[in-house]
Formats: structure tokens, sequence, C-alpha cells
């Protein structure tokens, strides 16, 4: 950190808080006007030490950025944009952050509840004796059926389960996916996971995680063929695959990524509820800067996803 050019010079101070994000909209030109979003993966980095004045002071800062100073992910470093600021900020925390519900309040940031399952991945024991029954049985069923895993997959056949996991979010899911030259470049990096299950010479499904070594392995995006072959379960195999190499890894809690909100169904609860898993509650924070565009694009979004039903 001391390299960054906004701490050079500034070695006699002491750094307690970071936050990192990025920004994202919809392709389209009037989409995005109404979707585009700042998002903190994760929430803020904050010393254990740190004062509420320093915490409001961070959260201010990141309020307060203009247009010039906001950077697309994917965009070259040497180009700036010139686009409007996000309609809002939400940070997606992967952490407690009770003790600090009321500073960011104050700061403009209110607390949404959203649930999330840890999966304690101590030991191999611990994971199968947490198992669901029926998801042991699905399990057994898959392999039995012939479905292997890949762990170390080539670019092929990561762009062949970007196909699948494409056309769950274009055909169910209906919200904006990375582009494939994002997991291309996810693929190339240290810490990246790619996981997937291999049926009859074809990639039928995966995960994808993010490995925090020696305390936990995040699952950003599983998906498969479910319900195409009889008594295979591509979905759930491959999460398990993940589960099994935090595990074998020394990771502490395999980190499934979202549950939803409490008082809403939601159906991928139901699925991740049978890994075994903890339901924690570490919330979000919402910041929203454009009240008026912010309404508009709830409703629109909303509108669409009935639409494409």
């Amino acid at each position: 950190l001391e390299t960054l050019p906004s701490l050079q010079g500034r070695a006699g101070d002491r750094l307690v808080g970071v936050i990192v994000g990025y920004i994202t909209r919809e392709r389209n030109a009037i989409k995005q006007y109404f979707t585009r979003r700042a998002i903190i993966i994760g929430g803020p980095v904050i010393d254990e030490d740190a004062t509420a004045e320093e915490i409001t002071a961070l959260l201010n800062a990141v309020k307060k950025l203009q247009r010039s100073d906001l950077q697309p992910a994917g965009r070259s470093t040497a180009k700036r944009s010139t686009g409007l600021c996000p309609i809002y900020i939400e940070t997606r925390n992967f952490h407690d952050y009770s003790r600090w519900k009321e500073v960011f309040k104050r700061a403009g940031f209110a607390y949404q509840p959203h649930l999330n399952f840890h999966v304690d991945t101590t030991s191999k024991e611990i994971v199968d004796k947490n198992l669901g029954k029926s998801r042991k049985r699905d399990i057994r069923t898959t392999i039995r059926e012939g479905v292997t895993p890949v762990m170390q997959p080539t670019i092929e056949q990561v762009r062949e389960y970007y196909q699948i996991l494409h056309t769950l979010y274009t055909t169910k899911v209906k919200t904006p996916l990375f582009s494939w030259h994002f997991f291309e470049q996810l693929y190339h990096t240290e810490h990246a996971r790619f996981i997937l299950t291999e049926y009859q010479g074809r990639i039928i499904g995966g995960t994808v995680c993010v490995e925090l070594p020696n305390r936990a392995l995040y699952e950003w995006f599983a998906c498969g063929e479910d319900g195409v072959y009889n008594h295979i379960y591509p979905s759930c195999y491959a999460t398990y695959l993940g589960i099994q190499y935090a595990a074998e890894s020394g990771c502490q809690i395999f980190d499934m990524m979202g549950a939803g909100k409490p008082d809403e169904a939601y159906g991928v609860r139901d699925f991740k509820a049978k890994f075994g898993g903890e339901l924690v509650e570490h919330g979000r924070f919402l910041c929203i800067r454009k009240p008026l565009l912010f309404w508009i694009g709830t409703i629109g979004v909303k509108f669409l996803k009935r639409k494409r039903k």
C-alpha cells in the first residue's frame, strides 16, 4: 500500500481504512443512465483501532468522488471516465460490521439486511458430516452417472462454462453478467479457482472461486446444465467440489456469497442451505446519491424482469 500514489510521502501516517470498488452499468445507452452503480465487494477494510471520525472521513471521501475521479473496470488507467457518477454506492459485506452501523448511518449509508452461508471447511470430516442428505444423494448419483471433476481446466473449457453461465443469466437470473474478457483475465490470476464438471467430453457446469489462502474460499459464480440429464446435478457437484477444495487447501470457511433478503423467498437460498453452512447476516450498506433516478431504475428493472418471463 505504501507504493500507492495517494500514500506516498505519508509514511508517518497510520493506515486505518481502505475502500476498493468498481462501477458497473447496463450497456444500452438509455439503461446505463438508470443503472450505473458503484459496488464495494467485501465492504471497507477497517483497522481494529480505527475511530468513528476516521471511518466517517473515509465514507465521505467516497461519497464526494466526482466523475473525473472514477475509473471504470477494464479501462486503461491513462484514460479517465467522462461518464456520469453512480446513482448509488453499495457495500456487499463479507464480515460483521455491526459495531460500525451507526457510523455508516450517520454518513448516509443505510443498512440493508442480507443473508449468506458460511460452510465450515476446517476438515473434510466436518464437511461430510454437515452436508444434507439430499445433497449427498445428488452427488452420489452424479458421480455414478460418470460426471468427473476438472480441477485445472483449459481456457477453452472455461469458455464452455461461460456459455452455460451466460445462458443462465440471460434466461433466469436476468441481471448483468461480466463479459467473457473478465473471466478470461480472472483465469490468469493467482488466486482464482475454476472448478468444472465434465460429462461425455463436455463441460456441463462449474464454479468460479477466489481464494484467500488459509482463510476463505469465495464462490463467485456457480452454474450447470441442471435438468438436462437424468440423475445428474452439475451445479450441486461443482459447489461440493469447491467446498472439498477449501477443506483440502486449509481454508477455514467456504463463503457462498449471498443468500438473499430475509423477508423474501429465494430459491438460491434453499439450494445453498443443504450444504450444511451457517446462515449469517452481514448485510449491505446503501448510499443513494440520486434518489429519483434510483426509484425509476428500481421500478424499471422489476418491469423488465417480469416482461422477460
